[in-house]
């Protein structure tokens, strides 16, 4: 797998980026199954990783999925999904990063990332508790606590 097939320049490579995407997700769905994963799980996981990645890291980041910084999880988890859902719960939150770590590990077993970034993304993606904090601190918030709340956790320049 050539890493540049993911990197965006526009908006016409995001548009081919993100089928790409799609195919990508399509195949690792296929694993899941493969790998005896029951059929609504192998599509939960899927749909974890699909929400993450077309809609924060292609859509919003506009970032390469194979050369994400693993930070990015966090940023997702701690802010973005939260400003970005009406209702947002730890059990969603958990089942998307779910799919996220085990989309991820999909693509190490495939040397198609590093074992740095693969555990640093497990790791992003288990913090649960700290995501936690932060829903219960976002609707805690008052006056002008949201610029502190959001300093706290920033999302990427370009998100």
């Amino acid at each position: 797998m050539n890493k540049n097939n993911f990197t965006i320049t526009g908006l016409d490579s995001e548009i081919e980026v993100d089928h790409r995407c799609s195919a990508l997700l399509k195949q690792f769905h296929q694993q899941l199954l493969q790998d005896d994963i029951p059929a609504l799980d192998a599509g939960q996981l899927a749909l974890g990783a699909d929400y993450f990645l077309r809609e924060f890291i292609i859509g919003d980041c506009r970032e390469n999925l194979l050369t994400i910084d693993p930070e990015r999880v966090r940023q997702f988890a701690g802010h973005w999904y939260i400003i970005k859902t009406l209702e947002p719960n730890i059990k969603e939150l958990a089942d998307i990063l779910q799919g996220v770590a085990v989309f991820y590990s999909y693509l190490f077993d495939q040397g198609w990332i590093d074992e740095q970034c693969q555990q640093q993304i497990q790791k992003n993606a288990t913090t649960l508790d700290e995501y936690q904090q932060r829903i219960n601190a976002f609707w805690e918030i008052s006056d002008d606590g949201y610029r502190h709340w959001c300093e706290a956790c920033p999302l990427p320049d370009n998100a």
